[in-house]
């Protein structure tokens, strides 16, 4: 074991302590002075803690496990996914978690990914390099992960659900897929892309009433502030735009720690997971946003290094699947707070509050450590 932890990326290891100091300072300013979350700071270390020992035992086992029993993770993740959505409560607007003791809660959503990323590696390893084939390839991956994408979305998670088909699309791209499907595919989004703003904004009104009787009036809500932000009404664009605003007073160096108004005013709902870059912008400014966007820069160029240096197909596709996920949700959060992309609850990974959230991003470097730990071994068996 001691051989093992002497092969873990001991950069990595440092990027996450500081992710854990800067993730529970915006905690505590994000939660100062609200008695209801007093405790989220000291929760966020603790969650820290765990993740490390997560992380490492993780490392422990040969990644080559984890691809072995693929189906058996892929079973167990679409049980839990039906379970959550048959039998747990509904929290704003979705029945997402189980409630554990403590008050804590598990996203079955989370752990959906890294078990995506588990299945598409190992669908795509058995091709060892050559093309993938349209029926025997492509068709398979889309069936599992249509399997996931639709159980994520009648819950609804669409944050969730389009992390997944940007985990398949950036393992497909280093997959060896061929570039007429390559274009086929980009017509496809594209051609879809028009045509559901063409239809959206056609029967916006009927849309509209729609959500309205089904209760899901926070969808279309979202939808039409992000397409129709000029004609779209104060309340579905409010928190886009005061989230601009905030981040926009912080200017250069920010208003300061703990200086930050918007929170205290209340004007972003939660501060402390997914709009927590809105406490980034506002107290530290363009700085502190630049300082968090290297962190994480240096994270994904660590990872990228971890998947050149490996032996293994399947281990690359794993680690550039980890690292489609947390580019997809760096850029998601950060994009929904300036504009450039719609409102989802997306947390920042790392830095949002959020235990599931976080264990399982530990859980994804801990595999990304296996994938480095176990490549000697790896390269003497071959």
């Amino acid at each position: 074991m001691l051989n093992k932890l002497k092969k873990i990326d001991v950069g990595i290891i440092v990027i996450l302590l500081a992710f854990t100091v800067v993730s529970t300072l915006l905690v505590h300013s994000a939660t100062y002075g609200n008695p209801g979350y007093a405790s989220y700071d000291t929760k966020t270390v603790i969650f820290f803690g765990i993740g490390f020992v997560v992380a490492l035992l993780a490392a422990m086992v040969d990644y080559r496990i984890y691809l072995k029993f693929w189906y058996v993770l892929y079973g167990i993740c679409v049980v839990l996914l039906v379970i959550v959505y048959l039998t747990a409560p509904e929290i704003n607007g979705a029945k997402s978690w189980f409630p554990l003791p403590g008050g804590l809660q598990f996203q079955p959503a989370e752990m959906a990914k890294l078990v995506l990323i588990i299945t598409v590696a190992f669908l795509m390893g058995r091709r060892q390099g050559d093309p993938l084939r349209i029926r025997q390839d492509l068709f398979v991956i889309a069936f599992f992960s249509f399997i996931l994408f639709a159980l994520v979305m009648i819950q609804p998670d669409l944050g969730n659900a389009i992390i997944y088909l940007v985990i398949v699309l950036g393992m497909l791209w280093i997959g060896n897929v061929r570039y007429t499907h390559v274009l086929l595919g980009l017509g496809i989004v594209v051609g879809g892309t028009i045509l559901f703003v063409s239809l959206f904004n056609t029967y916006n009104k009927e849309i509209h009433d729609y959500m309205v009787e089904h209760k899901k009036v926070h969808w279309y809500e979202r939808i039409n502030g992000f397409i129709n932000p000029e004609t779209a009404s104060e309340k579905e664009v409010y928190q886009a735009n005061k989230a601009k605003i905030a981040i926009g007073s912080g200017g250069l160096t920010g208003d300061g720690y703990m200086n930050g108004q918007s929170k205290k005013r209340g004007f972003i709902p939660y501060p402390y997971s997914d709009a927590i870059f809105v406490v980034i912008g506002e107290e530290f400014g363009f700085q502190g946003a630049a300082v968090v966007l290297m962190l994480y820069f240096l994270l994904i160029y660590r990872m990228i290094i971890i998947a050149f240096q490996c032996y293994d197909l399947r281990g690359s596709f794993i680690v550039i699947g980890v690292v489609s996920m947390y580019v997809f949700q760096v850029f998601q959060n950060i994009g929904m707070m300036i504009g450039l992309m719609p409102i989802t609850g997306i947390t920042l990974p790392f830095i949002s509050y959020g235990g599931t959230s976080l264990l399982l991003n530990m859980l994804c470097i801990g595999i990304v450590f296996s994938v480095k730990v176990h490549q000697e071994k790896y390269e003497l068996a071959t």
